[in-house]
């Protein structure tokens, strides 16, 4: 019999203590398992590197039905490739791997770089900003010139805003999630009408680029999505891409919390162990849901057809049966380490990206998180005044209390 948690509902504890609902439980049952009742419904909530191992298994699991609707439908949206699954979550995910894939990524670093510059230029004349709010335009001007969309500078205004919302919105209920559902209708009637401009040919995408990839797939019987499908997977390139605002406020975070790296990222080779670690430490998504699909034992435990189960990524990141000194920021951990097969490093989450919901987009991340740590630290000049940069743990997504300003200096 697995621990229980006593409580007769979870669910206001679940928001309340957000990314430390599991791992204060799991320390104080001594488990890495055990039962809780959230929302009414029985869950079984899951920590650690075997855990996630279990949990990433190909097909044992589905997301449909494991997230509540307002914040699937923010953060992914129905008909998309995560709410697939079998052959046809298989053919969908081949099209954004194809897309995503480090090899395909090509001018998007330099994007990147090109308009993080001309932002950080105006941050300078503004003299403080928040990094966080200003970090989505340049990242939102980015994808989209990657992607093959001409959008104009007011355009990509409005796409980052939007982008910022729907993100913001996916942890919370009441206001801030009514108003990030609010903007992801605008943004679908967006995306919808670029999709069918391109089909069309009244919208010029460069042949190959994202945009007219998506346009152009296919399902498995032959037949072009439809718009509203594609439309929603067209979208699911862009915002999470820049959703990244986050990663780059907690690159800032670690710079500052870790002064001593400023230096050292002068060396590219610390680079790439810098990011990972910020990944692995700083919270980001604090669980995944999934259905059970296929019934399996683990810890004793029967995992039946239907269960409702939650992994842990936040404390997983912190499993002290996987890392040493969990809690400490020690990128040194990741020099000459393979971050994709890492076991309990499950930030995007864990398997193989073409087999399981891993997302697709992960080297999209690493990337921009790679040019933005190099900026940060070697070529931008910026102070943190006094400022309130605590992590309200029942805030989802994470975010400092300041939300994170700086002072450029040009």
């Amino acid at each position: 019999m697995i621990p229980r948690d006593p409580s007769l509902e979870s669910g206001l504890a679940v928001l309340r203590e957000g990314y430390d609902f599991i791992p204060s439980r799991s320390r104080r049952f001594g488990s890495d398992i055990f039962a809780a009742r959230v929302m009414g419904r029985e869950v079984t909530c899951l920590t650690g590197a075997e855990a996630a191992a279990q949990f990433y298994v190909p097909r044992r699991f589905t997301r449909q039905g494991a997230l509540p609707a307002p914040t699937f439908s923010l953060i992914q949206d129905f008909g998309s490739v995560m709410a697939l699954d079998g052959e046809d979550h298989r053919h969908r995910k081949a099209l954004l791997l194809s897309i995503l894939a480090p090899e395909a990524l090509g001018r998007l670093p330099g994007l990147t770089e090109h308009h993080w510059r001309r932002a950080a230029a105006r941050w300078a004349e503004k003299g403080e900003v928040s990094l966080f709010d200003a970090s989505h335009e340049p990242l939102t001007a980015a994808i989209t010139e990657w992607a093959g969309l001409a959008l104009t500078p007011e355009e990509v205004r409005q796409r980052a805003r939007e982008f910022r919302d729907m993100v913001e919105g996916t942890g919370s209920i009441g206001p801030r999630n009514w108003w990030g559902h609010w903007q992801r209708r605008r943004t679908e009637r967006w995306a919808r009408g670029t999709i069918e401009g391109i089909r069309e040919g009244r919208l010029g995408v460069p042949l190959g680029s994202a945009a007219a990839s998506i346009a152009a797939h296919r399902d498995r019987e032959g037949r072009l999505l439809d718009v509203v499908t594609a439309g929603v997977e067209l979208i699911n390139i862009l915002r999470p891409t820049v959703a990244n605002a986050r990663w780059a406020m907690f690159i800032a975070m670690a710079l500052h919390e870790h002064p001593e790296w400023q230096a050292r990222l002068a060396e590219e080779e610390w680079v790439d162990p810098f990011v990972q670690e910020v990944r692995r430490l700083y919270p980001f998504i604090p669980f995944m849901g999934g259905i059970v699909r296929q019934p399996f034992r683990w810890r004793d435990h029967d995992f039946r057809e239907g269960d409702w189960v939650l992994l842990d990524l936040f404390g997983t990141g912190r499993d002290p049966a996987a890392w040493e000194a969990p809690e400490e920021f020690r990128p040194e951990r990741w020099r000459g380490a393979d971050w994709v097969t890492r076991p309990g490093f499950v930030p995007h989450g864990g398997g193989e990206h073409a087999m399981t919901h891993r997302c697709p987009g992960e080297w999209v991340t690493v990337e921009q998180m790679k040019v933005i740590a190099r900026l940060l630290a070697r070529d931008m000049r910026w102070d943190v005044p006094p400022q309130d940069l605590s992590l309200p743990p029942g805030r989802m997504p994470a975010l400092p209390r300041s939300r994170f300003r700086i002072r450029v200096r040009s």
